[in-house]
């Protein structure tokens, strides 16, 4: 069926899936459907997906496409519930759960409006335009031409999320204007005088020899036009816009629960970032237990180095000495790449199943460094032309300790966020929004579980380096507590940082990016932690039970064998794993 034709058609809801026969096929035609519905508000992927129509069209951000596609999710939502559940197999019924949250969040996302705050303190829909130019293909002059066709719909692009973010203005739905200074400078990163040398103009740098040398130079021409006058002038314009509007006008206070309907939309991010039933109180309590914990294991370690002097004292050490710095980008990228090899070696002996996709190991782009993260995660789709990426922030080198560096890398190449979402793509017998579904909780609480791993991997053998991963553990558990203190318990910004600094060996400057990155993003900083003490309890349980007949192997790919899953469901799996181990024993 046609992209068009599924937009067009508001019979799309009355869909194939009601002439399917029994509940499993109309269930999986019923995915087809939300999958392909959803791929035709992408035209941009939707073209890369084969999809002609799609060619040099942008999404539609208006406020009333958010509330057409409200009715068509409720539509699906409508259908999904109709679908009889006892005749659903075991994984089948584990799809229409995810599917019937999937749903559920996006509804919930257009009715609170999440679309009138296009931006977090990190990042904004400003970052999506400038990335455009990597998202397409270049192999032909008509490639090229319906790139400068994309680009020439910029101003549409900005103008559509501008009256979004005036919308939210409105009703004081804005990021926290605590968390905002610097952030025109973002904006600034991407005008330049010169066009050709803007990240736009780099696709005709290296234009295919198959294209003729004068329609090649014609092509560069336009490209220079388009570029200055409605894309860079779109930046201008916007930055313009935020200095003399947004900002002046953004919210006063830091807490969610001061947006309209605040109490409601903050536990509701709650539910859809950790999977679980917790009130923010209930998640403080077990932040402060954690917090408790780790410190004492962190005084362990600074008892084992020998230092003389008090805690914040060698946090001090830490944060200034220059032997725990690289002193150029090179080193940090190459210190970050042979963690990660060094772990690659040690995955068979924790993992039965590993992915063919490889990864690489990137800078962070310098246009968004400066607030950026310390490392990330940047997955691609297996048939894609390019790795995985494992992104290493090299700006202000002098922030980026390497004690910290074995546990984030680890936390985000191997055996974290490239292990697991590499594997999930591979699961062809799921449905395929399960392949690409990433629920947090999951994710990141994998993400911090293999920090730990390491321990069992041989790393860490330094102190300094283990007091390193203990402060990242230090640093999700104090998110449990400075994520519900700010947004629902009255704690400022500054009582966070403070806290944040006097409790890990961050440095200050990763300190007041990670708080302010809580602030414009509620409730998914909760994710982490919850997220692995759920794991190590489930690993727990089974070594308990198995006894000596527990393999780490084993349970490892049972964690990840069904891809990411709320964690009530990871728990249902695990239970299975060891019912069916105890039969293997017997």
């Amino acid at each position: 069926m046609k992209f068009k034709a599924l937009l067009l058609a508001s019979s799309i809801i009355v869909s194939s899936a009601s002439f399917a026969k029994t509940p499993s096929e109309k269930l999986h035609q019923l995915f087809d459907d939300v999958s392909s519905y959803q791929l035709s508000l992408n035209p941009i992927a939707a073209a890369n997906s084969g999809d002609e129509e799609a060619l040099g069209k942008i999404a539609d951000y208006s406020a009333s496409a958010y509330q057409e596609q409200l009715k068509k999710l409720n539509d699906f939502k409508t259908l999904l519930e109709e679908i009889p559940k006892t005749d659903l197999s075991k994984t089948d019924l584990v799809s229409y759960q995810m599917m019937l949250r999937n749903l559920n969040i996006q509804i919930s996302d257009i009715t609170y409006k999440t679309y009138e705050m296009p931006l977090t303190a990190e990042y904004g829909f400003h970052a999506q335009a400038a990335g455009i130019a990597n998202s397409l293909r270049y192999k032909n002059e008509a490639d090229y031409v319906n790139y400068l066709n994309l680009l020439k719909k910029t101003p549409d692009f900005f103008a559509q999320n501008i009256a979004n973010m005036k919308a939210g203005m409105a009703r004081d739905f804005t990021v926290p204007q605590a968390v905002l200074d610097g952030y025109s400078d973002g904006i600034s990163a991407y005008i330049q005088e010169d066009p050709t040398k803007s990240v736009w103009f780099k696709p005709f740098n290296n234009m295919p020899e198959s294209i003729d040398k004068d329609a090649a130079e014609k092509l560069k021409t336009e490209a220079t036009e388009v570029i200055k006058n409605s894309v860079i002038a779109e930046f201008e314009n916007y930055k313009k816009f935020f200095e003399k509007e947004y900002f002046p006008n953004a919210k006063k206070t830091i807490a969610a629960i001061d947006y309209p309907n605040g109490e409601a939309f903050y536990q509701e991010q709650i539910k859809r970032y950790t999977t679980l039933d917790l009130t923010p109180k209930e998640i403080h309590a077990i932040g402060w237990g954690e917090v408790k914990r780790i410190r004492s294991e962190m005084e362990q370690v600074i008892e084992d180095t020998g230092f003389e002097g008090s805690f914040a004292e060698f946090l001090n050490f830490l944060r200034t000495d220059p032997q725990f710095y690289a002193k150029t980008p090179e080193e940090l990228l190459k210190e970050a790449a042979y963690i990660s090899k060094k772990m690659d070696h040690k995955l068979p002996q924790f993992f039965g199943k590993l992915p063919r996709q490889p990864y690489g190991v990137v800078p962070v782009a310098p246009e968004i460094a400066p607030k950026y993260t310390t490392g990330r995660y940047s997955g691609a789709p297996l048939e894609s032309t390019r790795a995985g990426e494992y992104w290493v922030n090299t700006y202000a080198l002098d922030k980026r300790p390497l004690y910290n560096l074995e546990a984030l890398s680890l936390h985000e190449a191997v055996p974290g966020h490239h292990l697991q979402i590499a594997l999930s793509k591979e699961l062809t017998d799921l449905p395929k929004f399960r392949q690409n579904t990433y629920i947090s909780a999951f994710g990141e609480g994998w993400g911090l579980y293999s920090e730990r791993l390491g321990l069992e991997a041989g790393f860490y053998t330094d102190p300094y380096s283990n007091f390193g991963r203990l402060t990242y553990e230090m640093w999700r558990a104090m998110r449990l507590v400075v994520d519900t203190g700010m947004h629902a318990m009255g704690m400022t910004r500054d009582e966070a940082i403070k806290l944040m600094e006097e409790n890990t060996a961050l440095s200050k400057h990763n300190v007041r990016t990670e708080i302010d990155r809580y602030i414009s993003w509620p409730g998914q900083a909760l994710s982490y932690k919850l997220g692995e003490i759920k794991i190590r309890e489930l690993r727990a349980k089974a070594e308990k039970e198995l006894g000596e007949s527990f393999d780490i192997r084993k349970f490892h790919d049972a964690v990840l064998g069904q891809g990411s899953v709320p964690l009530s469901v990871l728990e249902a799996q695990i239970n299975d794993f060891i019912e069916l181990e105890k039969k293997m024993i017997k």
